[in-house]
């Protein structure tokens, strides 16, 4: 199977790890196990202190752990310049970045500020568009990009508010890539996951509320497992998904397809 997948040796650039109870981590720890050279971002020093930590728990080396704020144009261009220049090729980019302002998720989102907006569309959507457009002069031999996404980019979900608005832009932007950087055998798609237990998640004030509905009404009657996503990750990442482009990938036990 990891012959097949053809990761072994490929440069991978994980954007948005901020601990070990995130999609992005186990996104990370399947591509070990793989044999990919996995590059990270971070954006504070905190985030860089505890990914460190991470890998030391858990025996593991990144090729590169990069400086890089998605709210900067030029932060962003000097980080995927330094990674570019050490590694020379990119093979597939993953990005798993979200951030809104606390009180736009749990005010109600008629009251949503103009400022909480942007910075939800600029963190949320945005940082996309950016960082494939740093990445893809990189990707001279073709490769992947990855978001993560969620049903409430097309669904109302209580308490997700600015964020469910910020997806949706997301989702968009992932169809408009994919169809200008199709050309250059850059492949773009979405992973929308069910809800995972992860620590962004506590930020939603419905969240326990979502997850008994998904067991009560979820074809699987369950929540999918974080090693689930990180599967499907790896699979869209990999020789697996060569002719697939544009798409949002549901990981969810099959919730969304419920009336």
């Amino acid at each position: 199977m990891v012959d097949l997948l053809k990761l072994s040796g490929k440069n991978i650039v994980i954007m948005g790890v901020a601990n070990e109870r995130s999609i992005g981590w186990g996104v990370a720890k399947a591509l070990f196990s793989v044999g990919a050279n996995v590059i990270f971002t971070y954006r504070k020093d905190r985030s860089r202190e505890k990914l460190e930590k991470a890998l030391e728990k858990n025996d593991l080396q990144a090729t590169q752990i990069v400086q890089c704020d998605v709210n900067s144009d030029e932060s962003m261009a000097q980080a995927f310049k330094t990674i570019g220049e050490q590694v020379g090729v990119i093979h597939g980019l993953v990005h798993s970045v979200a951030f809104a302002h606390q009180e736009d998720l749990r005010n109600p989102f008629v009251e949503t500020t103009r400022d909480g907006y942007a910075f939800a569309q600029d963190s949320s959507s945005y940082s996309l568009v950016a960082a494939a457009r740093e990445t893809r002069q990189y990707m001279t031999e073709g490769g992947a990009i990855i978001t993560m996404s969620y049903l409430g980019a097309e669904r109302v979900l209580e308490g997700y508010n600015v964020m469910g608005v910020a997806k949706a832009a997301l989702e968009a932007s992932v169809r408009y890539l994919a169809s200008e950087l199709g050309e250059q055998n850059i492949r773009v798609n979405a992973i929308s996951a069910g809800a995972v237990r992860t620590l962004s998640a506590k930020g939603v004030p419905s969240f326990n509320t979502i997850l008994g509905q998904i067991e009560e009404r979820a074809p699987l009657k369950r929540n999918v497992k974080p090693e689930e996503v990180s599967d499907m990750t790896i699979a869209m990442l990999s020789n697996l998904s060569s002719g697939v482009t544009g798409e949002v990938i549901y990981v969810d036990a099959g919730y969304h397809i419920m009336g």
